[in-house]
């Protein structure tokens, strides 16, 4: 299972780590040839190395199948990602500026709606999504953020260019297994973090705590920050109790909660009710509070959005932020970034053809069978054509969805993904991935330097989610330089 870069190559797309000649790209140099100098033997114990720190450290993610969750540990990759540190300078440069256009168009929506007004986006759109929430208009969370934690999701086509595939704005998932992940690389490859200049990433949940804190509405040393889960059986949870734990914050559900009387939220403890200042959540906005949505939510608080309209409990991130979590009102995020911040966009979107609108529909329907379909709130990879590899009878349904309900979908060219090497087997063999970095908004902004980088464990598949058999590896940012910030 010896890795030969004279026979690896992923031809005709972009591979991070290695040149249609087989040489190594530039800074991958040490990487790709302390990989080649491994044994078969050597591999394999490394790859058995990851798998046993995966399960001693407790690592797993839950996938929902025929009613039923089924634990699996976290599918792990050990040929890491590398990225210059120059170009990802750009990168983040890029999804600052795409988060503060994001939250700007939020708050305009909840409040003056200027930019629909003026046709920046079409406001039917907006307000008939399933994600606009009428009661959050007029509320000022703090510093004008509606989406404290965004998770956005970036592609490399085959020529090299970097496009956003999707905002997550919701409640975005992945962080932990990016920290996990470059603690098990540490673990089983300490030497190649000698030789390169890996920029660190362990620092997310001290930046995360900082961030929630700036956000308390009281005036305090210590606010007193709590995350919110479903709990044990959501598909998340370990990320939920992974950072609780990391922040020294509370894991609570939505029973450990209440608003009294003074519309403050408050925590049961053994000591009697302690007021709690920021709620960093992981439900959805629909099961928060059953008296403002879901009247059958046990998941959520009575009372909560009365509390937080009160301004006496922030929410991270802000109920009502998911409008601009829609795939249809993606397609207008360069529009934003020209409008609020006056700039043209550093990152380009994915060219999309919207449905609801005759031309772009005519030609979605005219295509299937080599666009990429998606629904405009469904996340997971779920719900979505992929039309080189799909059936006749898949396409004839999809014309059947559009037709019924065309504001819900989007049409996408099949991006030709960029690959990475990756153990298949006995062999390691070319895979499609893409990257998730983490942006953190609140009174400044922080990026990951980095992000998750998912990979599609399955041959020639372009789905990366590990709910379809996806798997990671671990992403490095380096510098030029074989010394310099210590992971």
């Amino acid at each position: 299972m010896t890795i030969d870069w004279r026979t690896y190559q992923a031809t005709g797309l972009h591979d991070e780590l290695v040149l249609p000649s087989g040489r190594a790209r530039a800074g991958a140099g040490k990487l790709v040839q302390a990989l080649a100098r491994l044994s078969d033997d050597e591999l394999v114990e490394r790859k058995a190395a990851a798998e046993l720190a995966i399960r001693s450290m407790g690592i797993t993610f839950s996938v929902y199948h025929e009613g039923t969750n089924i634990d699996r540990e976290w599918p792990f990759d050990i040929v890491p990602r590398l990225i210059m540190k120059r170009e990802w300078d750009e990168v983040a440069s890029g999804l600052k500026q795409r988060v503060r256009a994001l939250n700007a168009f939020i708050d305009d929506v909840y409040h003056h709606r200027r930019s629909l007004r003026d046709g920046v986006v079409p406001e039917d759109y907006v307000l008939r999504s399933r994600e606009y929430r009428s009661g959050c208009a007029g509320i000022d969370p703090p510093y004008g953020v509606w989406s404290n934690v965004c998770g956005t999701d970036l592609v490399r086509d085959a020529d090299g260019s970097l496009y956003v595939l999707e905002d997550n704005l919701r409640v975005p998932s992945g962080v932990s297994y990016m920290l996990e992940n470059r603690a098990v690389m540490k673990r089983i490859f300490p030497e190649l973090f000698e030789h390169y200049a890996i920029h660190p990433v362990d620092d997310y949940p001290s930046e995360l705590a900082a961030c929630l804190r700036s956000l308390s509405p009281r005036d305090v040393r210590s606010p007193r920050i709590v995350v919110l889960t479903p709990g044990i059986y959501n598909s998340a949870y370990f990320e939920h109790a992974y950072l609780a734990l990391e922040m020294a914050a509370e894991l609570v559900e939505g029973p450990d909660l209440l608003v009294a009387e003074d519309d403050c939220v408050y925590m049961r403890t053994i000591s009697g009710l302690e007021r709690v200042d920021v709620i960093y959540r992981r439900i959805d906005d629909l099961f928060l509070d059953p008296r403002a949505f879901r009247k059958d939510s046990m998941l959520g608080v009575p009372g909560l959005m009365r509390a937080w309209q009160a301004g006496n409990v922030a929410l991270a991130n802000a109920p009502g932020c998911g409008v601009a979590d829609d795939k249809v009102i993606y397609t207008y995020v360069p529009d934003m970034i020209r409008y609020f911040l006056g700039e043209e966009p550093i990152l380009a979107n994915v060219p999309s053809f919207r449905c609801a609108e005759k031309d772009h529909r005519d030609y979605v329907l005219d295509n299937l069978q080599d666009l990429v379909v998606k629904p405009a709130n469904e996340s997971g990879g779920y719900g979505m054509l992929i039309g080189p590899q799909s059936t006749r009878r898949q396409r004839d349904e999809f014309v059947r969805v559009i037709r019924a309900n065309p504001r819900n979908y989007i049409g996408q060219p099949t991006l030709r993904l960029s690959t990475a090497p990756t153990i298949a087997g006995n062999t390691v063999e070319p895979r499609h991935l893409d990257l998730r970095p983490f942006i953190l908004s609140g009174k400044d902004i922080y990026v990951t330097t980095g992000g998750l980088t998912r990979v599609a464990l399955r041959k020639g598949s372009i789905v990366v989610n590990s709910s379809q058999g996806g798997g990671s590896k671990d992403t490095w940012v380096v510098e030029p330089a074989t010394r310099a910030p210590s992971p």
